[in-house]
């Protein structure tokens, strides 16, 4: 999936080798002028984010079952889509960040003092993204879609680099970018221990209220970084406080297979041929990947670092 200017592009490759192509539209509220403002634009975009990125799963998981080209996908109701992003996004707070400071209380029940404390629960908060980022990638379903995830990453390398977007000229590229999804989470998670240091542990309430509170704030901080970092790369500081999130990537993304190659073209040349205009961009639009409008290599291009900020 990349998302373009105008419709976030989706391609799927069916049972039967076919390549799906998909536009989703982007919603209304999230590319207002919100966007432009500095902190709440970071908050914007994680929550387009999710809901782009649930949309893509649920269509990449229904055409990819499609045996037959004239059979017809059925995907969620738009009541569905919110159940299940309400879910995820309590399930991500409880356990990200309401979770490490019960943990942490049994350390400061035991002696230790505020600092320690909040050191210990961003130390638990860390260790739980990690893990679950490392048990998940253990899946076979899921190290198929960190393969498709680096191919996405050389695609977009491609891009910024003025390159052709084919196989043999994407493949020169590393599946790791700064601008990931997955560097967003590893940003918001790093802020979260470096601000709650500063915060007081007592009364109880004000503990857990803060953890939720301050996670858009976070959030916002966090967005702000990422593009500082993904047009500042020459500075030595930039590079050694995003280390972290470059080695995270050695968790979530595989080196892809020429297959998923293809894909990962398909999708970034849609939506840019969407953005000019010269494909069409209905957001019900499904066809197989050899209709006709006229690619173009990324070498007419000048690089947009909106695109793909966030996956």
């Amino acid at each position: 999936m990349i998302r373009g200017q105008k419709r976030a592009a989706l391609a799927v490759r069916r049972p039967d080798g076919s390549i799906i192509r998909r536009a989703i539209p982007l919603e209304g509220w999230a590319n207002s002028r919100l966007r432009q403002i500095t902190l709440v634009r970071g908050v914007i975009v994680l929550l387009e984010t999710l809901l782009v990125g649930m949309k893509s799963l649920t269509i990449s998981a229904t055409e990819s079952a499609v045996e037959d080209e004239n059979e017809e996908a059925e995907e969620l109701s738009t009541a569905a889509m919110a159940t299940l992003l309400t879910v995820s996004l309590l399930l991500g707070i409880g356990i990200f960040f309401l979770l490490p400071v019960f943990g942490s209380r049994l350390v400061e029940n035991a002696g230790a003092n505020n600092f320690i404390a909040n050191l210990v629960e961003g130390g638990i908060r860390l260790a739980l993204f990690i893990a679950y980022v490392w048990l998940i990638g253990k899946m076979n379903d899921i190290k198929r879609v960190f393969g498709y995830h680096g191919a996405e990453h050389m695609a977009v390398h491609a891009y910024e680099a003025n390159e052709p977007l084919t196989i043999q000229s994407i493949r020169r590229f590393p599946p790791a970018h700064p601008r990931c999804g997955t560097s967003f989470l590893m940003t918001v998670v790093l802020f979260s221990i470096i601000l709650f240091m500063f915060f007081p542990r007592d009364p109880f309430w004000f503990l857990i209220v803060s953890r939720i509170v301050l996670v858009p704030v976070i959030a916002g901080l966090s967005y702000e970084f990422i593009r500082f970092a993904g047009t500042h790369q020459g500075n030595i500081w930039i590079r050694i406080f995003n280390s972290p999130n470059i080695l995270l990537q050695d968790l979530t993304t595989r080196y892809p297979d020429e297959g998923m190659m293809e894909v990962a073209i398909t999708a970034i040349d849609y939506a840019i041929a969407i953005d000019e205009g010269r494909a069409a961009p209905e957001d019900d639009y499904s066809a197989p990947a050899s209709d006709p409008y006229e690619p173009v290599t990324a070498s007419v291009f000048e690089p947009n670092p909106e695109r793909n900020t966030l996956e």
